[in-house]
């Protein structure tokens, strides 16, 4: 969901807003809770800043703009912007280390909630808690039920392609099963057509395709993909006990380097939307809704499409999956708290805030009553779901430090320096070692 790497840092001395889409509260910040009235409290003319520090740099210009209509409201307000992608987590973790935590902060989302939990402002009687929606407020809450985070969007995973070079190819329908991608891909490179773009430089595109592929494990195994997840972490069970993930998983990913662009771990997030969006490969993996701007900037006319992944015979088990899986956190000891929360109530439940997802950033909105952004895959997201179910979030159930340690795993499997059954052996000692907060 991250899409350029690097640092970027921007000091906005708009005498303005706050950040991006965390949330808050204002009524007390007792026993590290922030609290909040949702109106202006304190000296309105008193000089406030608020340290944002987050892992989305495609929504730079969103929160810029959100940050120039809060000025507005509240002129004494200024922010500095800080956002960073490669060495994030990292970052964070030295800084909430050093006592220098942030006043509003990025994690992922699920089993992060509560690793985070003891730094987070409790957002739970807030009127951006009510805007949310089921869904993203239960991925934003912990196992005790409080709300500790503010989704910065819904979100959609998928298999993206290229709809016209299916259609050059001969391929009337997206393959939805095993063999109706090999032969997908027998047809494509018929023509020319090189199959797949990927970005394994990354280390976090291999857990949102992994997710899907363990959702099917956990359908064949007739238990939930949280209760399959946990088994993971508990150790009771591995990738080898569940064919899709020993041996479909991997067959997937061995497809993509075989059959995808030249030199899959120089790939970065940027280089695979310039290669989907140039034509030079007919899918992409590992990404989602966040990248369609990108797209679309590059190539205004580009038709594409959205598809689950084809992880096994069962054509009902490539399925989309949607949900919220990156938060926003307000530091519970932030000085500025009080104002902060304000804020995030302000932009969650007004008319301008319910616009801003949908017209400024382009995103799912993660609140009610709030339209869908004029996009390809949300409208797309909206026909499928009429007729298929979607499929669960189960990246949000380990956290980000285990994701990490697997993406580097299952770089050095395709880089050859693991075996798969190294890769899965590590895959699971990682697993018990990192995958859980408690």
């Amino acid at each position: 969901m991250l899409k350029r790497f690097g640092a970027l840092s921007v000091s906005l001395a708009l005498m303005a807003g706050i950040l991006s889409a965390c949330g808050g509260n204002n009524n007390a910040a007792n026993e590290g809770g922030a609290t909040a009235t949702g109106t202006a409290g304190g000296d309105s003319s008193k000089p406030v800043t608020i340290n944002m520090f987050t892992a989305s740099p495609e929504y730079t210009e969103a929160f810029n703009a959100y940050i120039a209509e809060y000025k507005k409201v509240k002129p004494n307000v200024t922010i500095n912007l800080e956002i960073m992608q490669a060495d994030y987590n990292t970052v964070l973790k030295s800084r909430i280390a050093a006592g220098t935590t942030p006043d509003v902060f990025q994690t992922t989302a699920g089993g992060d909630i509560d690793t985070f939990a003891e730094y987070s402002a409790d957002l739970t009687n807030e009127p951006l808690a009510a805007a949310m929606t089921d869904a993203v407020r239960s991925n934003m809450s912990s196992t005790d039920g409080k709300v500790l985070g503010l989704p910065v969007k819904g979100n959609l995973f998928v298999l993206m392609y290229n709809k016209k070079l299916l259609t050059d190819a001969g391929i009337a329908n997206p393959p939805k099963t095993t063999a109706e991608l090999a032969d997908a891909i027998a047809k494509l490179e018929a023509k020319g057509i090189t199959p797949f773009a990927n970005a394994y430089k990354e280390w976090w595109v291999w857990k949102h395709i992994a997710q899907h592929f363990v959702d099917a494990a956990a359908q064949d195994a007739n238990i939930a993909p949280k209760e399959l997840v946990d088994q993971f972490i508990a150790g009771k069970t591995t990738f080898k006990d569940h064919p899709v993930l020993y041996t479909n998983f991997f067959d997937f990913i061995d497809l993509t380097v075989k059959h995808g662009t030249d030199k899959p771990l120089e790939r970065d997030s940027n280089a695979e939307v310039s290669d989907f969006a140039s034509g030079k490969a007919a899918f992409m993996t590992g990404k989602g809704a966040w990248d369609e701007e990108a797209i679309k900037k590059i190539n205004p006319d580009f038709e594409l499409g959205i598809m689950g992944y084809p992880v096994s015979d069962k054509a009902e088990q490539s399925q989309i999956i949607t949900g919220a899986d990156q938060a926003l956190r307000i530091n519970k000891d932030s000085k500025v708290a009080k104002e902060t929360v304000e804020f995030f109530n302000w932009l969650y439940t007004s008319d301008y805030g319910k616009a801003w997802f949908s017209n400024v950033a382009k995103v799912i909105p993660p609140i009610k009553d709030a339209p869908m952004p004029d996009l390809d895959m949300p409208k797309q997201m909206e026909e499928i779901l009429k007729t298929e179910k979607s499929g669960d979030l189960s990246v949000n159930y380990s956290l980000d430090t285990f994701h990490q340690k697997f993406g580097e795993l299952m770089q050095a499997y395709i880089g050859g320096s693991k075996t798969k059954d190294q890769a899965v052996d590590e895959i699971q000692k990682a697993w018990i070692q990192f995958g859980s907060a408690q």
